[in-house]
């Protein structure tokens, strides 16, 4: 080991200078032991322990300054949630980067303006979007208080990079359909109401308002507004017959066939009663000739012999609506389809009279399309038991629109009688489109008036003159 020193010393003196026999303070003398010796025990030097202090004094600093931040929006929020402004600009004072605070003022301040001022709520909605400019709410009131001021442009901007960060945001488009239509760019204003449709959040009824509104030509709402839904289309097509719009209801109805939606048939129904109640017949037959297309196993036609009544043998469940046979239910009648007595065909419809109420029925019926000016011959199967008082069931036939230019009637049938066949000869009016035919008992003027017993209806056929079977 000493001669280990003598080399080391000899080392240092070469150039002609002795060097301290000790290391320098950051060279660990330890480190040249004899060999199976123990090292000797680290020691810390004095830069590692100032560093150490260095480190636990920023941390000291970092914490008393994350308090103090803490604090001060501790203290902003309690100024904020009195939302009065002068709360809130104390809020601000205390916590200037919280553009939640700016948002709030600019608010609120347009709220309770008592004039117009948007000079001084346009630098904080301003403040709003520097500090936070990935909200798309920020940029809408932003793009709001830019409008108030008549600043078009600048508010068409900031909308536009609000629906970049939130595109399908309904009440956001909602709000950019108002502006883009006040402003007069309709197809833009529809581009962004077809979004708020999507959303489910506004009432379509309202949507449709603003939409119709903005343009009376339907075909453009069709193109640029509807979104290509079965459900969307018949809250529409509800809306146009609501409002009296029959023939954009047509319209309406054309496209939702031409994009071949899915629906369920009894959607379509409303519409058909529209067309009746707008005297639409060529509409009415036509559409529900398109329902026959489309859902053949539900919707009849008449059939290839001429009869104009639909399911008179009544071979098919009724679909009491459109076309089809109507039950409308009533109390002291109970109708019903019965296999068990029939006069032709395998059903037959069958009305049972509690014999508790003087009934003025008219509760079984259908619409018939026919010509104008048009020799017809009706004829209908029909059975009574133990029908009871002197007025009974019968069959009426009568113009839908006026009773006056045609009204027919069957016997009234009363006790109990075998299948009878009751036939009417009639012409059309000239201007006759739409009958009615009723399975009827008007009410009784006796005493005794109370209905009871039952009467059974079959093989209902309405016919042109030329195509009368034997």
């Amino acid at each position: 080991m000493a001669s280990l020193r003598s080399v080391f010393f000899r080392s240092q003196t070469q150039k002609g200078r002795i060097l301290p026999s000790k290391p320098e303070p950051h060279i660990i003398e330890s480190e040249i032991y004899e060999v199976g010796g123990s090292p000797p025990k680290p020691t810390i030097s004095h830069f590692t322990k100032s560093g150490i202090a260095a480190i636990r004094f920023g941390l000291i600093v970092a914490l008393a300054f994350c308090i103090y931040l803490s604090v001060r929006q501790g203290i902003a929020a309690c100024y904020f949630r009195q939302n009065v402004p002068s709360s809130i600009e104390h809020a601000i004072r205390w916590d200037p980067d919280n553009p939640q605070y700016s948002d709030a003022l600019a608010g609120i301040t347009h709220l309770y303006a008592d004039a117009d001022t948007p000079a001084e709520i346009i630098p904080l909605y301003e403040r709003a979007v520097r500090v936070s400019s990935e909200k798309a709410q920020y940029w809408a009131d932003l793009a709001t208080a830019y409008d108030w001021a008549g600043r078009t442009l600048d508010a068409q901007s900031a909308y536009r990079r609000a629906l970049e960060l939130f595109p399908n945001s309904p009440q956001l488009n909602w709000t950019v359909a108002n502006f883009e239509i006040r402003t007069g760019r309709i197809t833009d204003g529809l581009a962004a109401l077809r979004k708020v449709l999507l959303g489910n959040d506004i009432p379509p009824q309202t949507i449709f308002v603003l939409a119709t509104n903005a343009t009376s030509d339907n075909s453009v709402i069709l193109n640029e507004m509807l979104p290509p839904e079965a459900s969307l289309f018949f809250s529409y097509l509800d809306f146009q017959i609501e409002n009296g719009r029959i023939n954009d209801a047509q319209l309406t109805w054309d496209r939702l066939l031409e994009l071949n939606l899915r629906f369920d048939v009894h959607q379509a129904f409303p519409y058909l009663d529209a067309l009746i109640g707008q005297k639409r017949v060529g509409g009415l037959m036509r559409a529900w000739s398109d329902l026959a297309k489309r859902f053949p196993a539900q919707i009849h036609v008449p059939d290839s012999g001429g009869n104009r009544i639909i399911n008179g043998q009544f071979r098919f469940d009724t679909l009491n609506d459109g076309l089809d046979w109507r039950i409308v239910p009533t109390e002291g009648a109970t109708v019903s389809l019965d296999s068990a007595n029939s006069f032709e065909g395998r059903r037959s419809l069958r009305i049972d009279f509690d014999g508790n109420h003087n009934l003025d029925y008219r509760n079984f019926l259908q619409f018939v399309p026919v010509k104008p000016d048009t020799r017809y011959k009706f004829q209908a199967f029909l059975r009574t038991e133990g029908i009871t008082t002197d007025s009974g069931p019968r069959v009426e036939i009568y113009d839908e629109y006026d009773m006056r230019k045609l009204f027919l009637s069957t016997e009234n049938l009363i006790g109990t009688t075998a299948w009878k066949n009751e036939e009417l000869d009639f012409q059309t009016p000239a201007d006759t489109q739409l009958l009615i035919v009723k399975v009827a008992r008007p009410i009784s003027e006796k005493f005794d008036n109370e209905i009871a017993g039952s009467v059974w209806v079959n093989d209902v056929r309405l016919t042109e003159n030329d195509k009368v079977r034997n």
